[in-house]
């Protein structure tokens, strides 16, 4: 059995919350990269430059690299060995989102009641998705999700007799309606299977795989390609102005689910899709 004592959770939250908002995980970064380099469109190949300027400045000025620093989303896979001191586990993710969004200087966004508008002002109280699992030490990932995307994402209960087409279907048209509203270049979370809830939970999960990471299953992975493929063709492109990059990558999570229905999800990212993770041992 190891003990982890609340303070280091606490501490290792504040930690990712700043980390995520300053610095976009590299392989999304080669992903704009190679993106800019194939883009045919001029003005859609400037803005390619534009948000690689941005990153650059970010880290170089250590400022958000996106004005939305997102409701915190933390994933806590938390080993059955490990036995938790010193207090609370969701109160010490708390107060480490608190920590990290106010000694950060990252701007605080949440209201406390979805129709009273007040803000919380410590971004607090973050989404926490807690799984046991084996082992005996605990992976935490923090994931801001700005809402400019956030407010784009659908779900929709299709029917058993749908198929893999229906379903990219659906993908299209989502992201056809989101426009250029989700900041695009987008990344897309697809969550299939499970529940009504679960299947979102899935979508939100698929986020946080590394852009260019494909689905093991090769079944999933030719979905994952196809969706890529078609949702580009699209030609919203960079911000909207057009051009051959909409989504940056598209990553598929999928999950049993009932006889009578194939929940479909769609989570999108725009293209500061941000995570940080670390574990504690």
């Amino acid at each position: 059995m190891r003990e982890l004592d609340c303070k280091r959770i606490e501490d290792a939250v504040a930690r990712l919350c700043v980390e995520a908002n300053l610095h976009l995980p590299a392989p999304l970064r080669t992903r704009l990269l190679q993106a800019e380099a194939a883009e045919e469109s001029a003005s859609a190949k400037e803005i390619l430059k534009t948000l690689l300027r941005n990153l650059e400045a970010a880290e170089r000025l250590r400022l958000p690299i996106c004005q939305d620093t997102g409701m915190a989303v933390v994933f806590a896979d938390l080993g059955q060995e490990v036995h938790i001191t010193g207090g609370d586990f969701t109160q010490a993710v708390t107060r480490g989102v608190a920590k990290g969004y106010k000694e950060g200087f990252l701007r605080c966004s949440i209201a406390e009641d979805p129709l009273r508008r007040k803000n919380t002002g410590d971004n607090t109280p973050p989404v926490v998705h807690l799984r046991l699992v084996p082992g005996d030490t605990l992976r935490l990932a923090v994931a801001p999700k700005g809402f400019g995307s956030e407010n784009m994402s659908r779900l929709q209960m299709l029917t058993p007799a749908d198929d893999a087409d229906a379903v990219v279907a659906f993908v299209l048209e989502t992201v056809r309606l989101a426009g250029s509203n989700p900041c695009p270049p987008i990344v897309l979370g697809v969550g299939l299977g499970g529940n009504f809830e679960s299947c979102a939970l899935l979508a939100k999960r698929a986020l946080c795989r590394a852009a260019g990471q494909q689905n093991a299953d090769p079944y999933y992975a030719a979905l994952e390609a196809r969706i890529l493929r078609e949702v580009n063709a699209l030609g919203i492109g960079p911000q909207g102005f057009g051009g051959r990059t909409t989504a940056l990558w598209a990553a598929v999570e999928a999950a049993p689910t009932h006889i009578a229905g194939l929940p479909v999800s769609v989570n999108i990212g725009c293209h500061v899709t941000r995570h940080a993770e670390t574990v504690l041992a």
